[in-house]
């Protein structure tokens, strides 16, 4: 049974303007979610619980997103990046393990090349390094169906997320992602600059420069960052630590979450 109090929530404010609204529960060393494309503290529900029975865990809706407001600045990996550390220094941590989820991932290895003295440990969950044809086809393809039909959007989007039994024995996700697919122009507005900063991420100049503990989590059938870039992702990075799970797709902390938690739980605890 889970024991622990309900999150607290408090907000940051960015040099720009932006309030991101935010939550932390659990004691411990600190870990910061980042998630991914959708940006919401949200994504995190289960897994913080769960987290939060062995670690302070911090995470928080992003700029534009659920209950945190835009801001005026551009939005751009190392922007996001920044809104990463107003969080932190609004919760008063000084130092965290930094767990980001597909573009959160990409935002963890910007932040770790902004502050790596504010990093124990990265992890970095199907995530990539560079931009890649793959990733410009999907997402590109994803970019103009989200100002065309938002419904089919919110369809694609969970339909390539999971594998496919585990979305026929799990409906109620895909029940739940079309009742989300109605957009004001404001939210289909934040998706297209995301998708934008996404695809223009590019990590490889600064990756040897990563000295951190570093973990590489992905899942084999990830058919939104797959494998291979997941491989050449840990390739660049010599030192780290990899997990493949041999299933799960690229929502495999929803899909697989006792897998997902206790490879984190077992990684972050070696650092102690």
């Amino acid at each position: 049974m889970n024991t622990t109090a309900s999150p607290a929530r408090f907000e940051a404010t960015t040099s720009d303007g932006a309030v991101l609204h935010a939550f932390q529960e659990g004691h411990g060393q600190t870990l910061l979610l980042i998630s991914g494309l959708s940006g919401t503290a949200g994504f995190w529900n289960d897994i913080a619980s769960t987290f939060a029975r062995s670690f302070r865990v911090i995470r928080f809706d992003q700029r534009g997103i659920g209950g945190s407001t835009r801001g005026d600045a551009e939005c751009t990996i190392d922007r996001l990046a920044e809104d990463c550390l107003a969080v932190l220094d609004a919760a008063g941590i000084q130092r965290a393990v930094v767990l980001g989820h597909s573009t959160g991932g990409c935002i963890g290895q910007a932040l770790a090349r902004q502050v790596p003295d504010r990093l124990d440990g990265l992890i970095l969950s199907a995530s990539w390094l560079r931009p890649s044809l793959y990733m410009g086809g999907l997402f590109g393809a994803r970019r103009a169906i989200v100002d065309a039909d938002p419904h089919a959007y919110a369809a694609t989007s969970v339909l390539s997320a999971y594998p496919p039994a585990w979305i026929e024995a799990n409906w109620h996700i895909y029940e739940a992602g079309l009742e989300a697919a109605p957009m004001t122009p404001h939210a289909k507005t934040v998706v297209r600059e995301r998708i934008d900063a996404l695809l223009a991420f590019d990590g490889s100049a600064a990756i040897a420069s990563l000295m951190m503990p570093i973990l590489i989590l992905g899942a084999r059938d990830d058919m939104v960052v797959p494998a291979f870039l997941q491989e050449a992702l840990a390739a660049a990075l010599p030192g780290c630590r990899k997990t493949m799970l041999d299933s799960g797709g690229h929502l495999f902390p929803v899909s697989r979450p006792d897998a997902f938690t206790a490879t984190v739980a077992e990684w972050v605890g070696e650092l102690r």
